[in-house]
């Protein structure tokens, strides 16, 4: 997400496994600059939203990136990994 010279990560969930799940949502800038959001989602049917802080963009529209990762319940080297989702550059964005 973008506003300005302002940019952050957003993913909504819905969790109607009723399991705990473990979300990490991660913002991505160019020149290696990394923002990363471990979010707490209830283990309910209800939807929610996980957002990282917004920061000043630090290179052109569009080349910030974000992935949003849900691993299952239990030691994190064991976890399942259920979803990946990612966001894609702008074609033409350098970074």
């Amino acid at each position: 997400m973008t506003r300005g010279d302002t940019v952050w990560a957003r993913v909504y969930y819905r969790n109607a496994t009723g399991e705990e799940l473990r979300p990490v949502l991660t913002l991505m800038g160019p020149g290696g600059r990394t923002v990363e959001l471990h979010c707490a989602p209830a283990a309910h049917d209800e939807p929610g939203i996980c957002e990282t802080p917004r920061v000043p963009a630090s290179g052109p529209p569009g080349s910030a990136t974000a992935v949003a990762e849900f691993a299952g319940a239990g030691p994190v080297e064991e976890a399942p990994l259920l979803l990946r989702a990612g966001s894609e550059r702008s074609p033409g964005a350098r970074g």
